[in-house]
């Protein structure tokens, strides 16, 4: 197999993670031996000086998730890394090696540095800092010490700058997918959602189906519409780059597709609109006999579910205490934001949600957000 067509079977087994996370970590190790590394991390924050969650670090190499390795640097390492700051400065896509980000007296005495990375294999590691999208303004990709002795490469250099664009619109599409409660659904199964915008696409990019929300949104025509069945942006300017991503997502018959996302900035009082593009890792019957041969979505970052507790803390069990916390983190709320809101510590929230994990048997914010939002239709 060729060093391009190798390329192009990563980006197949990542674009399918994005709808099926269990995929992500034989993803993820092809990724690190395309780019000759030992492991590899991400780390996703919602908001400047946020402090982490479960679903915001990922630790794995060559296919085993270090949770361990997370679990320590969540309750040991996180507040007083000093590179964090410095890695939220760094431009866009850049490949920055991870002593960089510590001073000389830092790499003698920091204890992120000496014991957490020594342990995680990633002294001699890069990191590339990602754009956000709204709902996870930081994005951090992480790799870890090279492959053998040695600096890196400029090959190795230039392969982890290709999968950079593709490891942040796998995050975006993750986290969108997670904030309208559809992880897990299938292509058909997502036209069910009335939280986020659904579209499939036939290979000429003719619009094969929309859910509810999407049609709204077209309806609208403030930001998206479907002349001729096609899906266009109301700006030229707009349409122009949406088009470039529909091309590159649909692209010819053994072609190499691509996944990608943009923003429309609509007019008052419409939201904005992010719009993830995403090939299918292969086409998907459709109702008609019509192959989807990319997803469309619409996600309106602006727009709210409502939730009302009464119906949330009666579902599912939840004490008034739990049952506010539970809401507004289904809302988007962070910890820190709660802890200010209500005037507690931030480690009496994290004590209710751990009452919450424990009456529901989940473990993980998402888990939480998906079930608030399966009662937000009741309400």
């Amino acid at each position: 197999m060729t060093a391009s067509a190798a390329f192009e079977r990563i980006l197949e087994m990542l674009y399918a993670a994005m709808l099926d996370g269990e995929q992500w970590l034989e993803a993820s190790a092809l990724i690190e031996e395309a780019c000759g590394s030992v492991g590899s991390g991400l780390l996703i924050v919602d908001s400047l000086g946020d402090d982490l969650g479960e679903d915001s670090i990922f630790l794995q190499a060559r296919g085993e998730r270090q949770v361990e390795l997370e679990r320590d640097y969540l309750e040991h390492h996180y507040r007083t890394d000093e590179r964090i700051h410095r890695c939220r400065a760094l431009p866009y896509d850049q490949v920055t090696p991870v002593v960089d980000l510590y001073t000389e007296e830092e790499r003698k005495s920091s204890l992120a540095y000496n014991d957490f990375l020594k342990r995680a294999g990633s002294q001699q590691g890069v990191t590339v800092r990602l754009r956000g999208f709204p709902g996870c303004s930081h994005i951090a990709w992480a790799l870890g010490d090279p492959v053998g002795p040695g600096d890196w490469g400029s090959a190795q250099i230039a392969m982890i700058e290709r999968f950079s664009p593709h490891i942040r619109q796998f995050v975006g599409v993750r986290r969108a997918l997670a904030a309208s409660g559809a992880l897990g659904a299938s292509l058909n199964g997502m036209l069910d959602n009335p939280r986020i915008g659904v579209i499939h696409l036939d290979r000429s990019g003719r619009i094969v189906a929309a859910n509810d929300r999407a049609v709204e949104i077209l309806r609208c025509g403030s930001g998206l519409t479907d002349r001729t069945g096609f899906l266009h942006a109301r700006l030229p300017a707009h349409d122009a780059r949406l088009a470039r991503l529909l091309a590159a997502a649909l692209a010819p018959k053994g072609g190499a597709a691509e996944a990608g996302a943009m923003t429309l900035r609509c007019p008052p009082p419409s939201p904005q609109l992010v719009v993830h593009v995403k090939p299918t890792a292969a086409a998907e019957n459709h109702f008609g006999g019509q192959r989807v041969a990319a997803l469309v979505l619409v996600v309106e970052p602006g727009r709210q579910s409502h939730f009302a507790p009464a119906v949330v803390g009666s579902a599912l069990g939840l004490t008034p205490a739990e049952t506010q916390v539970a809401v507004w983190i289904a809302e988007g709320r962070t910890v820190r934001e709660i802890a200010e809101r209500t005037g507690r510590k931030e480690s009496s929230i994290y004590w209710h949600l751990r009452q919450i994990y424990d009456k529901l048997g989940i473990s993980r914010q998402a888990d939480l957000v998906r079930l608030v939002l399966s009662l937000s239709d009741f309400v």
